[in-house]
């Protein structure tokens, strides 16, 4: 079984929130997930957002990042580049599904790359991201 996690998954791995106990449980089976630069800089605006309105202090913030980088070195996340036909897939993704989703262009870029690795199953806590995955075929 392949599982791609959007970045909402990760995120609430590394700063607790309403879905964490969730994404915890589902780490219990010590999936193999790719992680890439999109993932990284997806989680980094996320974690910003968190001291912009002061949900965090600067300082958790930059243990999180460290704490990131070093599981990404550890090889806790599988690292891996942004597949090559991703853009153009969800261009495609948003042709057929865009106006029914409401979607972003990460929403359909996150599903796109799931695609493009062959992936099975989508974990993400975005609805619109959920639902475009099962569309196209993804199992949660």
């Amino acid at each position: 079984m392949s599982i791609y996690a959007d970045s909402s998954f990760f995120v609430s791995l590394y700063v607790p929130d309403s879905h964490s106990e969730s994404a915890l449980k589902l780490m219990d089976a010590k999936p193999r997930l790719p992680f890439s630069p999109l993932h990284l800089a997806e989680c980094c605006h996320a974690i910003a957002q968190q001291v912009f309105f002061r949900k965090i202090p600067e300082l958790k913030a930059q243990r999180i990042y460290h704490q990131i980088n070093d599981d990404l070195a550890a090889g806790v996340w599988v690292r891996n580049a942004l597949p090559e036909n991703a853009f153009e897939l969800c261009a495609e993704l948003a042709r057929r599904h865009g106006s029914k989703f409401g979607l972003r262009t990460l929403d359909s870029l996150h599903v796109a790359c799931a695609l493009e690795l062959k992936a099975n199953r989508f974990w993400t806590f975005d609805e619109r991201q959920g639902k475009l995955a099962k569309a196209a075929g993804l199992k949660s």
